[in-house]
């Protein structure tokens, strides 16, 4: 006989977690008894959707549940941030909610909301455990469609007294993993469909990758010599100083990589829905019918035909394909050999950052430096911003699992996500990059990491403005400035109040000597770069954008 608190931690640990992040609510009071002593760690946060954030960044890097736990009402409303960012990014999460109880369900009760009508575009599933013994297979359940198909985010919410009833319940066992591989005739007719291309090309993306995989599929880039672009911050799963490597199709494409991608005559989408950033607002391919033959390889049948009609749909995930075609046979003398590298050649010219810009403070030599002096396993995080431009074009991923960044553009992530990379990566270097506008979304959770003593370091870019929104309203209105300037914290006292470094870089060059005193400190640590908000972009001023010159 055991509480359904005490059932709900069976089941967690039965599935393998061992960390769950949370902002604690009286609606969950017996679960969070019963991981008292259960060994799973809990990383108490500040917010939730810092909480949720966390979560989502270590079903990302691990391809397993993260998982998060919330109270009822504002805070399961606080934690939607996080939710939305797992859903459109296709990460592997599962949302508790506390809820009221079970008597004084549809009264309005205190904070009560009906999660199944509020968070149904928000996750995968929305279910609510009204019998304790039922636990495990809800559970289960939940496990086994956050991981399926396309991976996202799962909600389950616990009436809070559900959670204290004592029952009699099957125990826990792990979820089975469903994968799907791509049949052997469908395995013929790419290997055909290759074969008969003369201008081919690979962009990869998604999720249900793991680091056998990526290397193996760059094995298979290399004897085939063909080019390979990574979807939008999907980078890391591609070297990108391998001679294949053809650049990231997203936010601000090189517009050489995008010319060829329009004149290829066979493109193989492999793990990515390519939805709008990918496509450049989808006009990279031409709907529904694209001028080059597509192949497209997705673990969800709904995914494929949605946009795009492909002349070859596989359901498989990409580890299940990539294995598929380790053994097909190169041709000796790829016609398209000339091509890759030239489009190798031109990332590398776009991908080397400007040496000077406005203002004191050059982002180019920044850039630089850190690519010179951080390990190639380090693990960057961002949010989102025109600041994050800097390491999205310029920093050359070179490892499997060093990106957590959300594909869905949601400002604030970058922190949580490193917290979180850091206490899965203890040995690894953890390198936030944020903007004062974004770092302020969840900058409370810096809190977390000196608690738990995780030293990531945060390059905080501050431009005194919301930079992405200026730039759009100087193009649109220009020199009408409405509601984007910011006042700032001090971020160097803000650093030491809570107990971590402070750096401030006023000048390009005080930026080395600052990032290696933030990595001797032993501590959380952030390195304020004072930008001008002139240095809008890598190539453009603000006074260029609002002159449209």
């Amino acid at each position: 006989m055991k509480t359904g608190g005490q059932l709900i931690v069976d089941a967690l640990k039965a599935n393998g977690v061992k960390r769950v992040s949370c902002v604690p609510g009286e609606s969950y009071l017996a679960v969070l008894d019963a991981l008292y002593d259960s060994g799973v760690e809990v990383m108490i946060c500040r917010q939730e959707g810092g909480a949720a954030m966390m979560a989502d960044s270590w079903g990302r890097l691990t391809g397993e549940p993260g998982i998060c736990m919330v109270t009822r009402g504002p805070g399961a409303t606080n934690a939607s941030a996080g939710l939305h960012v797992a859903m459109q990014d296709s990460i592997p999460m599962i949302l508790f909610i506390g809820q009221v109880q079970r008597d004084a369900r549809e009264r309005e009760a205190f904070q009560e909301v009906e999660y199944r009508r509020a968070f149904t575009e928000f996750a995968k599933w929305v279910g609510e455990i009204d019998d304790a013994r039922r636990i495990p297979e809800f559970v289960t359940r939940a496990f086994a469609v956050a991981t399926s198909g396309r991976p996202g985010p799962v909600v389950l919410t616990l009436p809070e007294d559900m959670l204290r009833d004592t029952v009699e319940a099957p125990e826990a066992k792990p979820y089975t993993r469903v994968e799907s591989h791509p049949g052997a005739s469908q395995v013929k007719a790419f290997g055909q469909m290759l074969s008969e291309a003369k201008r081919p090309m690979f962009i990869i993306g998604g999720t249900r990758w793991n680091e056998e995989a990526v290397a193996d599929f760059q094995s298979f880039a290399e004897k085939f010599r063909i080019p390979v672009g990574c979807s939008f911050r999907r980078q890391m799963l591609f070297n990108h100083t391998h001679a294949s490597y053809a650049g990231d199709v997203g936010i601000g494409i090189n517009p050489a990589l995008a010319k060829e991608i329009k004149e290829s005559d066979l493109i193989v989408l492999l793990g990515s829905r390519m939805s709008e950033m990918p496509s450049s607002g989808y006009t990279l391919l031409d709907i529904p019918y694209p001028s080059q033959k597509i192949v497209h390889i997705f673990p969800d049948p709904e995914e494929l035909g949605r946009i795009y009609r492909p002349d070859l749909a596989i359901v498989a995930a990409p580890a299940e394909f990539v294995e598929a075609i380790k053994d097909l046979e190169a041709p000796a003398q790829p016609v398209w050999a000339e091509r890759t590298t030239s489009m190798h050649e031109a990332y590398l010219r776009w991908s080397t950052p400007p040496e000077t810009g406005p203002g004191d403070v050059q982002m180019g030599p920044i850039m630089n430096w850190i690519e010179a002096n951080v390990p190639k396993t380090a693990v960057f995080t961002n949010g989102a911003g025109n600041y994050a431009t800097w390491l999205h074009r310029f920093h050359r991923f070179q490892a499997y699992n060093t990106q957590s960044a959300p594909t869905s553009g949601s400002m604030g992530y970058g922190l949580p996500a490193a917290v979180a990379a850091k206490a899965l990566f203890p040995e690894r270097e953890v390198i936030c990059f944020a903007g004062d506008g974004c770092f302020m979304m969840h900058g409370q959770e810096f809190i977390t990491a000196v608690r738990y003593g995780l030293p990531i370091i945060t390059v905080l870019v501050n431009n005194g403005t919301y930079g992405t929104i200026r730039m759009h309203q100087e193009r649109d209105y220009p020199g009408r400035v409405s509601g984007t300037d910011l006042v700032n914290p001090d971020f160097v006292a803000f650093a030491q109040a809570y107990g971590g470094h402070g750096e401030r870089v006023s000048k390009t060059d005080e930026f080395g000597p600052a990032f290696e005193r933030a990595r001797a400190s032993g501590k959380p640590a952030i390195i304020e770069v004072m930008l001008s908000p002139e240095a809008i972009t890598p190539t453009r001023t603000l006074t260029q954008i609002r002159n449209k010159t």
